[in-house]
């Protein structure tokens, strides 16, 4: 596939989980409520995680900014769902290396996520792409009691 057509169709579903977003809404069972916000452009995250037992059950999100943050939220939803704590916050650093253009760990099928690879060639969208992710992280370090 050409890089034209790989970057289309990249675009394309970033596109639809922007239009379309994957788990919108929030959970209202005593679950992990986060909010983060990125100042520089003004995109906001809530989300809300359901964690028994060391697995993410569930995972929603509201919120508003960008295309990049929102369909970057519903992408990690998504992937995030009955993962281990440890396994979403791998995943986490393995999208924040991609989004950064470095070196990453590509032995995981990324799915969707992948799709954000392009962020890259934009330092300044880099933020927007990883909100949703740090909200995660948080999220599960103040669950285990690791607040930063």
């Amino acid at each position: 596939m050409s890089s034209n057509n790989l970057d289309a169709l990249y675009r394309s579903v970033i596109m639809d989980h922007y239009k379309n977003p994957r788990n919108r809404g929030s959970l209202e069972d005593g679950s992990l409520t986060i909010d983060m916000n990125n100042p520089t452009c003004g995109d906001r995250i809530h989300l809300t995680m359901k964690v028994e037992d060391d697995i993410i059950k569930d995972a929603k999100f509201t919120g508003e900014g960008c295309s990049i943050s929102m369909a970057s939220a519903s992408m990690m939803t998504q992937s995030i769902k009955g993962k281990t704590v440890e396994e979403a916050v791998k995943l986490s650093h393995i999208f924040s290396e991609m989004v950064q253009g470095k070196e990453y760990e590509d032995d995981i099928d990324l799915g969707d996520i992948e799709a954000l690879h392009g962020v890259s060639k934009f330092p300044a969208r880099i933020k927007c792409a990883t909100l949703a992710w740090k909200a995660m992280e948080k999220g599960v370090k103040e669950e285990k009691g690791m607040e930063e």
